[in-house]
């Protein structure tokens, strides 16, 4: 997977940071608008990132595949704080998992982030994941993605506005089918067609080993 990285740090940098009034909307709307931009996390060995191309979407009290839909706990303060801040959990007690959270402040909402197409920092992601042999291995999952932008649980709670972790906004327009379907590795309101991602890309998710 040779190369120089296709979105240079110094482009990275000059896209703007999505502000607030973006996250504080409808999760549903969030999820489907954060397709497309580019997840940023500043690392102490340089930026990585990437255009997000998959995520889900997960509700609140109502959506029982949801953590918020347990009510408001110390775990899930941060679902019903703030819009525009980071919700990262562990699965399968290995894998840690980024959501971004939706709604207005009070009303529980998060985006799961699903999968991201590698654009700066490819070489730092590599050396993270040495067991992906194709680029589109790289942040094919929710839990690979974490661990090549170099993303874990001390990062819950961040302000994604501002700092290190950030979702910039693509520069260019971005018009591209949206494939909607049902959300994966969940059994309470599997059928909800929940799951967003960006039609023919090949840097959707692929599954996790348990």
């Amino acid at each position: 997977m040779p190369g120089a990285d296709p979105v240079p740090a110094s482009r990275l940098k000059s896209m703007r940071i999505l502000a607030r009034d973006f996250y504080n909307r409808d999760t549903i709307t969030v999820a489907r608008e954060l397709l497309g931009h580019v997840l940023h996390h500043e690392t102490a060995t340089g930026p990585r990132a990437g255009r997000i191309v998959e995520v889900e979407a997960y509700l609140g009290l109502n959506d029982l595949a949801a953590h918020a839909s347990r009510g408001l706990t110390p775990r899930t303060k941060v679902l019903f704080g703030p819009p525009g801040h980071a919700y990262v959990y562990l699965i399968y007690g290995v894998y840690e998992c980024l959501n971004l959270v939706a709604e207005p402040d009070g009303t529980a909402g998060c985006v799961l982030i699903r999968a991201l197409e590698p654009v700066t920092g490819i070489e730092a992601m590599r050396q993270d994941r040495p067991a992906a042999r194709q680029l589109r291995e790289l942040c094919g999952g929710p839990g690979r993605l974490t661990i090549a932008l170099g993303i874990s649980r001390r990062h819950n709670g961040l302000d994604v506005t501002r700092g290190e972790l950030t979702v910039r906004q693509w520069p260019e327009p971005w018009n591209t089918e949206v494939v909607a379907s049902p959300r994966v590795g969940i059994t309470q309101c599997a059928d909800w067609p929940l799951r967003f991602s960006v039609a023919h890309s090949p840097f959707v998710s692929l599954p996790l080993p348990k």
